[in-house]
């Protein structure tokens, strides 16, 4: 069985069978190749873990060379959300592909996510009836937030970080879902990053990975 979407796949450098597996979404316009960069720093930390890093599945209307989960481009807040619900059947069927070839339980895999990936994952995370374990989303927001209120359905454990000079996304993206997962009794963590703009920091990648290492192990 292969994987629904073209994917690069960090194996565990323990070369076992993987305990748990990290999915990596990457942003408007990048691609998997973008994102493996976060995992190749991660996975010598967690050698026990696979890593999935797929590329969206739209070719990006903005950026041909990339990908999109979904398209940004002159469209409504409707037509949005109704091609984001598209990303996430295609999100949730790589998230049962992994479960299913490597035999792994809901509760051993982490999302994470940067700009548009980190808005897909946390969209897609907290719908699914089987509870994942985490979601770590960089630079991102809801996408939806009236929809997502009437479709909770999981409480994964979230880590969201942002940084304050973000001209992409705004910290207001950070600040709205923290108010929205804690009015919805969520235990959220967040970290706003000072003079940092729409990128992952190096400080970021590392509290990444203490977030996994905690709730992994």
């Amino acid at each position: 069985m292969s994987l629904s979407l073209n994917t690069i796949i960090l194996e565990p450098l323990s070369k076992s069978k993987p305990k748990n597996a990290v999915i990596l979404c990457h942003g408007y316009g990048g691609d998997g190749k973008d994102i493996s960069i976060l995992a190749s720093y991660w996975r010598f930390h967690l050698k026990d873990t696979i890593f999935i890093c797929p590329d969206a599945p739209e070719r990006c209307a903005a950026s041909p060379h990339g990908f999109q989960w979904f398209d940004l481009m002159d469209q409504t807040r409707e037509q949005i959300l109704s091609k984001s619900l598209i990303a996430e059947i295609k999100l949730n069927k790589l998230i049962d592909e992994v479960k299913k070839i490597y035999d792994l339980p809901a509760n051993k895999i982490v999302l994470s996510g940067f700009s548009q990936g980190c808005m897909i994952s946390l969209q897609t995370g907290i719908k699914r009836k089987d509870k994942i374990n985490s979601i770590i989303g960089y630079s991102g927001k809801i996408i939806d937030i009236d929809h997502l209120s009437k479709n909770i359905i999981s409480r994964p454990n979230i880590f969201l970080m942002h940084g304050d000079a973000d001209q992409i996304v705004t910290i207001e993206g950070l600040l709205e879902a923290k108010d929205f997962f804690t009015k919805n009794n969520y235990e959220i963590e967040t970290k706003i990053f000072k003079d940092c703009e729409h990128r992952i920091p190096t400080e970021g990648s590392s509290l990444g990975l203490q977030f996994i290492k905690r709730h992994l192990n």
